[in-house]
């Protein structure tokens, strides 16, 4: 019973190790087309 239990956390641990990278790759993403964005703008 006790592996059973250390699986869910380990689990639950991953889901969310995994959530937070997700949330960190579409901040960089807005990031890097807000950059761009202003290079752009600043060309003109």
């Amino acid at each position: 019973m006790r592996k059973s239990a250390l699986a869910v956390v380990a689990l639950v641990v991953s889901a969310l190790a995994l959530t937070s990278c997700a949330n960190t790759v579409t901040g960089v993403s807005k990031d890097v087309k807000a950059t761009g964005h202003a290079v752009k703008k600043a060309v003109e």
